[in-house]
């Protein structure tokens, strides 16, 4: 069974490597490359898979996956410029493929301490027509 959790924020970025050449950079990010950035309304959508429990019959205690939310990825990601305001995209292009990688990153190891659940995949949309999800190393 999978149980899924949505939350949204506010953030930018820049698309740029820094070791692409300025052209480079334009051909291979478009107009995200510009080096003043531009924004976005993420939603993020993370889903746990278990089986309930026989007690509560919940997978996990959705407060504390709220609360997982809420400090591993809204209060580091909301309303920040990433490329400078979080610390994996120091070295890493802040795109929405790296950055659902980084929020599974923060988040699994968070998510259930009885063994009964197991973070499936985190979803990042970036647009209305863009998301990428991401499941763990295979």
């Amino acid at each position: 069974m999978i149980i899924s959790k949505k939350v949204e924020f506010s953030a930018s970025h820049i698309c740029r490597s820094p070791q692409l050449s300025d052209e480079e950079n334009l051909r291979v990010y478009g107009l995200a490359a510009n080096p003043n950035s531009h924004g976005h309304n993420y939603i993020v959508e993370v889903a746990i898979e278990g089986d309930p429990d026989p007690i509560t019959g919940m997978i996990l205690d959705l407060k504390h996956l709220k609360d997982i939310l809420e400090d591993r990825i809204l209060k580091v990601y909301d309303h920040r410029l990433l490329n400078v305001e979080v610390d994996s995209f120091a070295d890493k292009v802040p795109t929405v493929e790296n950055m659902a990688i980084d929020m599974w990153n923060r988040i699994e190891a968070h998510i259930d301490a009885t063994g009964r659940a197991r973070l499936f995949s985190v979803r990042v949309h970036e647009t209305n027509e863009l998301f990428v999800e991401y499941r763990g190393k295979a």
